[in-house]
């Protein structure tokens, strides 16, 4: 059978082809080779070079190196963060003419190591948790998606650094599964599986000594199902409100916000008799702000504004009697986004003097009105309108703030 290389990218093969094939993997020359720490696997795994990249390749038979292929590409397709799939070689031979397996190639993410790597630093306590933290979340991240894990370990989660966060990235996918949702019930057999594998990585590291002293392997694998279970609860659950407290949603947002993640979409609906308001957040990673309200308003914003800017648009566009999401004879989202920037933007940031705005720009200016709004409604413990945040922002906070910018000598 002759050499095949299955890639996502036709550039690929060609850099591909350079690598020694015809050798088993454990015995690939050292000039291929780029040493990077690696997780234990059940699997040959080695780093390597292929033209300016370095790729991870891992032996297995053809059927499970195909299927993860798949999976990786499903999971990139809907935006995981996991490892970047690029070929299956299959109809390896060794020089003497026998079969070898085949290998999956992914793409290293750089910047990053395993989870296993970093426990092996004997690090602090209050960096172990955070760890676990992003780890949860990631957990989260795949059950929303439909995916059960199925071998959840320190060996198989990357961690990279991200804006000064920590991220965690799926690396190994071959025991894993796409659904259109997971029952209860997957999800904590799921869950368990990652807590028994955590424990038991934690306590070969503790026998090796490369734990930190006060760390005990049981509780931290049970602290990761504590995090998942309240990730889990604050982003499915649905709230209901008395109408009037929209301050109230915004206070969920900001939790969903305070746990890492960005709410891109809402599902509000009114009671029949107009007395009560169901909330639904919709989840979706950091940077989906920006482009959205680009796209739906024209307004160019940084992240947290667009964030910001985005949740009230939602807000507004669900008060509107046109709007109606999946009804083709509804007004389109663009043109309600269109109104809402003529409409309530515009006018809300003209009413601010110019000589009171200072270096803000208008969706900053925006913003800061918005957050004002959120402070006045949370003290009145009931929705503030927007004009009346408009009139109290001028008068008792621009002039303050301007007071303090000429107290402050230049530099």
């Amino acid at each position: 059978m002759a050499l095949q290389i299955s890639a996502t990218n036709p550039e690929h093969p060609a850099l591909l082809l350079a690598l020694p094939w015809q050798i088993p993997l454990e015995e690939w020359p050292e000039e291929h080779l780029v040493p990077l720490p690696r997780g234990i696997s059940r699997h040959v795994v080695r780093y390597a070079h292929a033209g300016d990249e370095v790729i991870a390749v891992k032996e297995l038979a053809e059927r499970p190196a195909l299927r993860e292929y798949g999976l990786l590409r499903d999971l990139d397709r809907i935006g995981i963060p996991a490892v970047d799939p690029l070929a299956v070689v299959t109809g390896r031979v060794d020089a003497a003419g026998e079969p070898l397996e085949p290998v999956l190639i992914t793409r290293h993410l750089g910047g990053s190591l395993p989870y296993r790597s970093m426990f092996e630093t004997t690090m602090r306590p209050a960096t172990m948790h955070r760890l676990m933290d992003a780890l949860a979340v990631l957990l989260v991240r795949l059950h929303l998606a439909g995916f059960a894990w199925g071998d959840c370990s320190l060996s198989n989660t990357l961690f990279r650094r991200d804006a000064g966060a920590y991220a965690a990235y799926l690396v190994d996918a071959e025991t894993g599964d796409l659904h259109p949702s997971l029952s209860d019930g997957q999800r904590d057999y799921d869950l368990d599986l990652a807590r028994v594998n955590i424990s038991g990585e934690l306590l070969d590291l503790e026998a090796s000594g490369a734990l930190h002293p006060s760390v005990d392997p049981v509780e931290f694998g049970m602290e990761i199902c504590e995090r998942y279970h309240g990730l889990w609860r604050e982003l499915t659950r649905t709230s209901v409100y008395p109408a009037g407290k929209y301050h109230y949603i915004e206070r969920r947002i900001r939790r969903l916000n305070d746990l890492g993640f960005d709410v891109a979409e809402m599902q509000i609906e009114s009671s029949s008799n107009g007395d009560t308001v169901t909330f639904v957040p919709k989840v979706v990673d950091a940077g989906h702000h920006q482009r959205q309200l680009l796209r739906l308003t024209g307004l160019d914003t940084e992240e947290n504004q667009a964030r910001r800017l985005l949740s009230d648009l939602e807000s507004w566009m669900a008060t509107q009697e046109d709007y109606a999401p999946g009804d083709p004879l509804a007004a389109r989202p663009e043109v309600l986004a269109h109104r809402w920037v003529r409409e309530v933007f515009r006018p809300t940031v003209r009413a601010v003097p110019v000589e009171l705005r200072g270096g803000m720009d208008p969706a900053e200016i925006y913003h800061q009105l918005l957050e004002h709004r959120w402070y006045l409604s949370e003290r009145a413990q009931h929705d503030i309108g927007l004009d009346t945040a408009v009139k109290d922002y001028i008068e008792n906070i621009l002039p303050r703030a301007r007071e303090t910018l000429e107290a402050t000598p230049p530099e």
